[in-house]
């Protein structure tokens, strides 16, 4: 279980790091594709905020496709040295997905989205779009996310257990 915790944790942080990567030095529209429409539609496209912003974005971005990595193999390598079965390292996966999903919900959607100068800070266009009537515009997406990764899960715990 602490694996699963410590594997959740770096999921985390790394997804708050490409969300910080893309929107506070990369600062491409690409990295806003599942915000609301009305904060897509107010974002301008953005010059490098200084030299070298876009180099360090791609690094932190890097960084987090690290750590997504690292979270993966250190979740299949712990449960192949444990022995797990199919069931153990479906859960696993599902905890990890499904943490990564509420950590979506609860920090991004409604600590940054909602209630933060997170966005503002980086794009001052969106002060005043950014509020909390906003949470929930995308649930749809979220249910359609705690659906998928079921399959998801057991065709990785179906693969692990080749291991």
């Amino acid at each position: 279980m602490l694996i699963t915790i410590i594997a959740a944790v770096m999921v985390m942080v790394a997804y708050f790091l490409v969300l910080y990567g893309g929107v506070g030095f990369i600062q491409d529209k690409k990295f806003f594709s599942s915000a609301p429409k009305e904060v897509l539609d107010a974002v301008p496209d953005h010059k490098e905020r200084f030299p070298g912003a876009h180099v360090i974005g791609w690094i932190i971005a890097g960084i987090a496709v690290l750590l997504f990595i690292g979270a993966a193999v250190l979740s299949v390598w712990d449960g192949i040295r444990n022995g797990f079965s199919f069931w153990n390292f479906f859960a696993r996966f599902l905890i990890i997905l499904y943490v990564m999903e509420i950590y979506d919900i609860c920090f991004f959607d409604w600590v940054l989205l909602c209630h933060s100068n997170f966005f503002p800070h980086f794009y001052p266009e969106v002060d005043g779009i950014m509020e909390p009537y906003l949470f929930g515009y995308n649930k749809k997406t979220h249910i359609m996310h705690f659906i998928i990764y079921i399959p998801i899960c057991a065709v990785i715990g179906w693969i692990c257990t080749f291991f």
